[in-house]
Formats: C-alpha cells, structure tokens, sequence
C-alpha cells in the first residue's frame, strides 16, 4: 500500500519525533511505501528515515521553491511547479491518506482530501492520527460539524481518528483486506 502522510517539515520535540519515527518504521516493516512532501527536514525527515530503515520504499513529491530540502536517497522524487500541483500529485500516486502533526500546509492538505471524500471524488481512507492530543480541538470541531449538519457524509466515513501509530495503520490494513 502507498500511504500519504501530511505532516510538518519543522523540527519539534520527541512527544512528535518518537511516533513519526515509529509509524515510518510501522510503514517500512509492513512492506510499505511511504508517499510524502518529499522533505529532509523535521517531522518529515523522521517519518522517512523510520521507513527507509525499516526497508520501504519513498515515494517524494516535493515543490520547486522547497526543492533544495527534498530528500536525496529517495526511490522516486519528483518537483512540483506549485502547491496545488504537490497536493493532486500526493494524492495520485496514495492509496490511504494519514494526516500527522504539522501547521497550516498539513491542515490545507487535509481539508483538501477530506472535502473530495465528502464529495465522493475519491474513496481513499484517511487517519487524522493524533498525537498527544494535537488534534484534539479539530476532532471535536469535526463532530460539531456533522451533528449541526454541515457534513454531507457521517463523519466515520470521511475520516477515522487514531490515538497511536499501530492503531492508524491496523485502521488501514483492515480495510485493505476488506476490499
């Protein structure tokens, strides 16, 4: 399976470096490949460098004025004109969608995969994995919007929220094998 992770290039303390690094290496020992912004740096160079020791594959989509951070080493990588193109490029080339720690870009990326599955353009599964919480004000944002109507969907089938990395990709596997 290729998996899409949106997370933050920043370099932020081990509460986040420690699960990045263990869902990079949880990607790469299930025989995975790892679709991300193409970075070396912060979150991103951890996920990566937890599935490249593990053994996966890294499958980069970076953008021409980031191009000088992409990751050397990388199986595929390939630079993006802008960011609406890295963002369509990301989601061409995944099968699941997880969306980790990060800022704005990851929240403008994550609203973007879940505003196609809310409108039936594509059927891909996404895990918000919240991290220590991060994402705790989001989710519950999230469940406002469905319970006051503003979700055409049920919210469990835009997204599933995961505590822990092993819970997001047993979330992805089971519905691998499921179809």
């Amino acid at each position: 399976m290729r998996i899409c992770v949106f997370l933050s290039a920043a370099d932020l303390d081990d509460r986040y470096t420690g699960p990045a690094r263990e869902f990079g290496k949880l990607i790469g020992e299930g025989g995975h490949a790892l679709v991300w912004g193409g970075s070396d740096s912060g979150l991103m160079k951890v996920v990566a460098d937890g599935v490249q020791e593990a053994g996966g594959k890294l499958i980069g989509v970076s953008v021409e004025f980031l191009a000088n951070k992409a990751r050397p080493g990388a199986d595929e990588m390939v630079i993006a004109a802008d960011l609406a193109e890295r963002k369509r490029l990301l989601l061409e080339k995944a099968d699941a969608v997880v969306i980790m720690v990060g800022g704005t870009g990851t929240l403008d990326e994550a609203t973007e995969i879940l505003e196609l599955k809310k409108h039936g353009r594509t059927d891909k599964p996404v895990v918000l994995l919240n991290t220590a919480g991060f994402y705790d004000g989001l989710a519950e944002q999230f469940r406002r919007m469905a319970a006051e109507g503003f979700l055409p969907r049920p919210l469990p089938e835009l997204m599933h929220v995961a505590a822990e990395p092993a819970d997001a990709l047993a979330y992805l596997e089971a519905g691998r094998q499921g179809s």
